[in-house]
């Protein structure tokens, strides 16, 4: 397993200071944030540091340089929107975007991208699959002709009154995976996994890594941390927010040595980026690469 981070918190740096960073610590991989040019809509969204609606084979012939130079491999290309929003103008740009992820992948021989599969929130689970079976396929038939992974994360994006009810992605359980794959059967369809959202859905998140394991293309390594006083006083109803909270890998409730011992007995051989969203390390850009720097030396223990 490679080591490494998603760069959605290092908004402020350029690519080449991002590897710079990733090499000068020891990390391996780099899943890059590549939202369109524009700006953050959303904590941890907005960031570019690939600009891959306009990335030319000559650009990405120098991007593929530098890193080989520094020895820091891309991951995957990441961009997490709603791509089945019920505005129908907003889901055509999301989808867009994600057509020109998938071709900048090719450029860059990454030949990967980190998503969501989207959800409508005020609809239901099965109305959601029914938008899935609309929208998905040419996307994924797109991406098997490319012979790029597209990884789902399984975030539910269910953290302010606007995401209320349902969330913002539908991929969010092992049930839901299981009817999704079933609408989406190809082999460049799975999960980019993060332990993180079980825990507050009181999930187990050791077990689906057994049964998913041909599905697992990429890891996150982020912890939650669930105030047991504050859930007692608002309950599971609650948004989630008011009872959790993201954590560097170490400072919450998952137990990393059962889940990298989970990934050694299935074989993962891919890629694991650690994914900072925690509220203590947000006040600097150099907070933000001391959580880094943190996070990987703890994950070390499991992760060589």
């Amino acid at each position: 397993m490679k080591l490494g981070f998603i760069t959605a918190i290092c908004d402020g740096m350029n690519f080449e200071e991002v590897v710079d960073f990733a090499a000068e610590n020891g990390l391996e991989c780099l899943e890059v944030a590549c939202w369109p040019q524009g700006g953050a809509q959303r904590r941890y969204a907005g960031v570019s540091h690939i600009d891959a609606a306009n990335l030319t084979e000559e650009k990405a012939e120098e991007i593929k340089s530098y890193c080989r130079e520094k020895g820091v491999e891309i991951s995957s290309l990441a961009y997490y929107p709603n791509t089945l929003d019920p505005d129908l103008e907003k889901r055509q740009s999301y989808i867009a975007h994600i057509y020109k992820l998938i071709d900048a992948s090719v450029l860059l021989d990454v030949n990967m991208i980190t998503t969501f599969v989207g959800r409508d929130p005020k609809k239901t689970v099965e109305e959601n699959l029914e938008l899935v079976k609309e929208v998905w396929p040419p996307i994924v038939k797109y991406a098997e002709e490319k012979k790029v992974r597209i990884g789902i994360e399984n975030c539910p994006m269910l953290f302010t009154d606007d995401e209320w009810p349902g969330g913002q992605n539908l991929m969010t359980t092992p049930a839901i995976w299981r009817k999704v794959f079933e609408i989406l059967d190809s082999p460049n369809f799975g999960i980019n996994y993060d332990p993180s959202h079980f825990i507050w859905q009181q999930i187990d998140y050791i077990k689906p890594l057994y049964e998913f394991k041909d599905k697992i293309f990429h890891v996150h390594y982020k912890d939650i941390k669930v105030y047991q006083d504050k859930l007692k006083d608002v309950g599971i109803m609650a948004t989630p927010l008011t009872y959790m909270s993201p954590k560097l890998p170490g400072l919450g409730d998952v137990d990393w040595g059962r889940y990298v011992s989970a990934l050694t007995d299935i074989g993962y051989q891919g890629y694991t980026c650690i994914e900072v969203e925690d509220k203590a390390f947000e006040g600097s850009l150099e907070d933000a690469k001391k959580a880094v720097i943190l996070s990987a030396r703890y994950l070390r223990n499991f992760v060589i």
